[in-house]
Formats: structure tokens, C-alpha cells, sequence
């Protein structure tokens, strides 16, 4: 995969920056170094791009199928750079959310209608069900994907990090940004994918020093360590203070009930009609049966970035002899950024100071510097659980009356309970965000029995 950037320069006390551009970061952290393109460059693509252009009319008129079954089956040839493949893959990854959820209702396959092999790579289906998703978005899809090394879904890569276009150069500024690909058209959903966008902006410069801080481990700089901590507690403060800004151009009802089924992914989506996910028809009798999450801020880089360097470790949906919620998730970033963080991880042990006794001044300044950091980590994910409350808890009890159109990503709408509720990541929602926000408080206490 081509670099988006080379990170160069002095950063610290004269010694070389860490070239992290071999893991796809740039001076942006995890977003490109520059503002995505917001068309492909060969008219060949044109069909792809018509519709995305016009997916919220085709979702509100119940025309989306047809439209993606009238396609040709398109080659990736024509995608001349790292940029394009990215801009081919939002495409069609929210061709590919539209086709399964943006119908008027949900309709099954029945058994007399669907035979497959035990080896599920021939079948003879109905293609108008959204359990099926066609060659047309199918067979590029999983070429894309593969390049870019994402699943063929709608991740957060694809709704987030690629899918914005700045007017200037400081990809924080929420006003200098704009939504190329959008579901609905909506402020409201602009401005939920783009806040972040501009969270991920805030930590430019952030990864430098934070991996500056992990190489001083090995010579016991503490401060170094202790400087780059304090960073990292203003680094999530203002990023957690964009987070709190949700309220300003995002409408609760509109998101729950218009937005946020589209987001939904194809894995715990039984009660909505998807009880193996999604088969995934490549034509000429090959398809294989698919279940993915949901996009969700799970999936991003940045935010377990954090949990790496302050040392914070997750159990949540781990079962025996299977990895967390959060180390599953890590196979929806980029590959180079998932490598980053495995790399990251094994560079040192911040904690590991921070919970020796300290017998000097820089050793307890150290300390108090990481528990501030971590302090400010259970902090965000506090704002956070405040926030899924707003968006996703009291509207959930609230009727939708802004039009006709059903919700057919109702799994989570339908549970009575909070504690039912349903993440677009496949997550009980409530409880998976307080046991992260514990996780968070557990590794802040370093005074243990």
C-alpha cells in the first residue's frame, strides 16, 4: 500500500521522528494527508458515482435496488491510485448498506427459495431479497477491500475517515468540512460522521509523542514521558469536547430513527430478517454467506491508540479461548493501522513506570501525570455513555413521526430495555460502554493490595 505521507522532522530534543508512514499515518494521525477526492477520475465509473450521488433519493423513493440491478458488473482496473481505491470502496460500501437496508420492508427468502451447497459456493436464490447482495456491488466490493485491507462492509474507515472533504487544511475545523457520501442528505447525519472526522483530526502531532514516549521507556526519561503525558490528557480532553458538540447540528429522533438503521451491519441482525447475515452473490455460482458489524467509533485506530499507550486492557465480550470486543474490531481498521497498533504496544510499558513505587520526584510526577491521562480516558467514555443516551436510549422509547418509511435495522428498537439495546458494532450497548469506562477507571488505580 502506498504511504499517504512521510512524517519527518525533529520530535524532541533534536532526535529523529519515528517514521510512521509505513503504517498509513500522516501528519492528520489516521485520516489522509490530504482532503479525499470526491469523484473517481474515469468516466468508466460514472454509474457508481450517479448513485452515489443520489442515495438519499434513491433510499427515500424505494428505488435503490433497481437502481444497483441495473449496474454492469464494473472492473477495478481503472482505479489509478491509493485515494481511489479508497473513494471506490465508501462508494460501494454505501451502495451496499443502502441495498440491504434501504428497502420499504424486509423481505425473506424462504426455504423452498434458497438451496445452497454445505460449502455455500453455489446457490439458486431470489434476488430481490436483502439477504442477497448482487455481482454488481459484490464482486468489486470484495476486490477493494481486499486492496485496502477492510472487510467488504460498511466500516468506520469507510463512513469516517475516507469520507469527508475539507475546504481548508485543518481537518478540526467541523465548518471547513463536508459530506460526500451521506444516506439521508441530512445535517444531522453529516454532521455525526463528521464530528469524527474532526476528533481524529485533534490527535495530529499526538501519535509522534506518544511514541516518542513509549521509545523513552527503554532509557527511563521520564520526562519525556511525563511531558507527553500531559499532552495526551489535553489531546483527549479536546477531543472528548468535539464529542460534546454532537448536539449542535445532529437531531436525536432523526438519527435513531433515519440514520442509524442504515449504519447497521449484517452479524446479530436476526430479528430483522438477516439470521446468516448476508450472502455475498460473486456470480457464476460463487457467493459465500457473510456477517459483519456494524461501523461504529469501536473501530477507531485513535481511541485504542489511547488504551495501548496508558496500558488499558478490555475483557468485554472475550470469551474463553476467543480475543474482546475490542481486539475483534481491530480486523475493521486498515490493515496498516491495526499493525501500528500491535507495533505501538510492543514498543514499552508506560504503565509499568507509573506502577513501580516511586522513590523520587520525576518518578511520582510521572504517576500523577498517567493517572490524569487515564482520568481523562474514563472521563471521554463517560461523555460518550452520555451521549448513547441522548442518541440511541431515550429515543428508542420515542415513536418516529417523521415519515412512512419502516425501520428495518429494528433489532435493537425493538428490545424494551436499555440494557437490550443494541450498538451498530453488534454490542449490547449500555453495558459494553460502562465495563470500557471501568476497564479505563481499573487501570487508573495504582495504589493495589
Amino acid at each position: 500500500m502506498s504511504p499517504h505521507a512521510v512524517i519527518s522532522g525533529a520530535a524532541r530534543d533534536g532526535k529523529p521522528a519515528i517514521d510512521l508512514s509505513k503504517f498509513a499515518v500522516t501528519h492528520n494521525a489516521f485520516l489522509p494527508a490530504s482532503s479525499p477526492p470526491t469523484s473517481l477520475s474515469d468516466s468508466y465509473y460514472e454509474p457508481w458515482e450517479l448513485i452515489a450521488q443520489h442515495l438519499p433519493t434513491l433510499i427515500e423513493s424505494n428505488r435503490i435496488r433497481d437502481a444497483v440491478r441495473d449496474l454492469a458488473v464494473l472492473s477495478t482496473d481503472g482505479l489509478v491510485s491509493e485515494e481511489e481505491w479508497r473513494r471506490a470502496y465508501v462508494i460501494l460500501a454505501f451502495i451496499a448498506n443502502a441495498y440491504i437496508w434501504g428497502g420499504e420492508k424486509p423481505e425473506q427468502v424462504s426455504d423452498q427459495t434458497l438451496v445452497l451447497h454445505d460449502s455455500l459456493d453455489a446457490h439458486s436464490v431470489n434476488l430481490d431479497a436483502p439477504q442477497i447482495l448482487p455481482p454488481q456491488i459484490t464482486a468489486p466490493l470484495l476486490r477493494v477491500s481486499s486492496h485496502l485491507e477492510v472487510p467488504p462492509a460498511l466500516t468506520y474507515a469507510g463512513a469516517n475517515l475516507w469520507n469527508f472533504s475539507c475546504s481548508g487544511s485543518d481537518f478540526a475545523d467541523l465548518d471547513s468540512l463536508t459530506l460526500p457520501i451521506s444516506f439521508t442528505g441530512t445535517e444531522s447525519e453529516a454532521w455525526f460522521l463528521l464530528i469524527s472526522v474532526a476528533m481524529e483530526a485533534k490527535a495530529a502531532g499526538i501519535l509522534q509523542t506518544m511514541m516518542a514516549a513509549l521509545d523513552a521507556v527503554k532509557t527511563r526519561d521520564y520526562h519525556v514521558i511525563t511531558s507527553a503525558l500531559g499532552e495526551l490528557r489535553g489531546c483527549i480532553e479536546g477531543v472528548g469536547a468535539l464529542l460534546e458538540r454532537m448536539h449542535e447540528k445532529c437531531d436525536p429522533l432523526v438519527f435513531y430513527h433515519k440514520i442509524r438503521p442504515l449504519l447497521a451491519g449484517s452479524m446479530n441482525m436476526e430479528a430483522s430478517g438477516l439470521p446468516k447475515g448476508v450472502f455475498y452473490d460473486q456470480g457464476s455460482g460463487k457467493g459465500q454467506w457473510r456477517q459483519y458489524r456494524g461501523g461504529s467509533n469501536g473501530q477507531s485506530s485513535l481511541i485504542q491508540f489511547f488504551d495501548v499507550v496508558l496500558g488499558v486492557e478490555h475483557h468485554t465480550h472475550g470469551k474463553p479461548g476467543q480475543p474482546s470486543y475490542h481486539a475483534e474490531v481491530r480486523e475493521y481498521m486498515p490493515g496498516p493501522h491495526r499493525r501500528f497498533l500491535v507495533h505501538a504496544a510492543r514498543m514499552g510499558s508506560i504503565r509499568g513506570l507509573a506502577l513501580a513505587e516511586p522513590t523520587t520526584d520525576e518518578q511520582r510526577r510521572l504517576r500523577d501525570a498517567y493517572a490524569a491521562a487515564t482520568q481523562a480516558l474514563s472521563e471521554f467514555r463517560n461523555k460518550h455513555i452520555r451521549i448513547v443516551t441522548r442518541y440511541i436510549v431515550l429515543p428508542s422509547r420515542q415513536p418516529w413521526t417523521g415519515g412512512p418509511r419502516t425501520n428495518l435495522a429494528s433489532s435493537s428498537s425493538s428490545r424494551k430495555s436499555e440494557l437490550g439495546l443494541v450498538g451498530t458494532g453488534g454490542t449490547e450497548l449500555i453495558p459494553f460502554l460502562r465495563t470500557s469506562r471501568d476497564e479505563t477507571c481499573e487501570a487508573a488505580r495504582l495504589n493495589k493490595e
